[in-house]
């Protein structure tokens, strides 16, 4: 997935999530509904003054149409399957010092 692709889909899930249409959009932006259109069909791609009025009417920082919200969810389920690992590995190390400790209390007895 390109950069533009990231703001494409990022630019509709915005204005999904904030129920906004094309057509109140292009309002919001002082456009026309086909230029909304053609920037989320690929046909056209806004400057960074657009951008940047795009981002204002969805209520959101410009670099959020930008964030590649994939590679976002890979570095994070990675994250989580590393702790995981640790987290069992402490659990692991914890269970054996109970059952060690078990053990030599019942021997002591």
């Amino acid at each position: 997935m390109d950069l533009q692709d990231i703001f494409i889909s990022n630019l509709k899930a915005a204005r999904k999530e904030n129920k906004i249409t094309q057509e109140k959009l292009a309002e919001l932006c002082g456009t026309d509904t086909a230029y909304i259109g053609q920037i989320e069909t690929r046909k056209r791609f806004p400057s960074i003054l657009f951008i940047e009025k795009i981002a204002k009417a969805l209520n959101i920082e410009a670099w959020i149409l930008f964030k590649n919200k994939n590679e976002t969810n890979n570095n994070q389920k990675e994250k989580i399957e590393k702790l995981k690992a640790e987290f069992l590995t402490m659990i692991d190390g914890d269970i054996d010092h109970l059952i060690t400790k078990l053990i030599e209390e019942s021997a002591s007895a």
